[in-house]
């Protein structure tokens, strides 16, 4: 099953984890500490934990979503061109 971390925040202990299955979080759990309840807090996820490559791409993908890049011309092909392969000069010819 999986397990999520859930902050708590003691009166007067402070704040604590715990790891409990997903969605089985109670609005109060006792302090390990002085066994005190303790109310639940939300805090932000932890996203540092995404490799650089992934969060730019993610961070392009949102941006696109909201104002695209527009696009005025067809872009120039810069291609060069490949000399034929020596082999096709030695091939019949209609």
């Amino acid at each position: 099953m999986p397990m999520a971390t859930y902050e708590y925040r003691c009166l007067d202990c402070g704040r604590f984890e715990v790891h409990l299955p997903i969605g089985t979080a109670a609005a109060v759990f006792a302090c390990p500490a002085c066994d005190h309840p303790a109310r639940r807090v939300f805090s932000a996820p932890y996203l540092s934990r995404v490799p650089s490559a992934v969060a730019a791409a993610l961070t392009r993908e949102e941006q696109s979503r909201e104002a695209p890049e527009v696009v005025t011309s067809v872009p120039l092909q810069r291609r060069r061109r490949q000399p034929p392969h020596p082999a096709l000069s030695r091939l019949p010819r209609p």
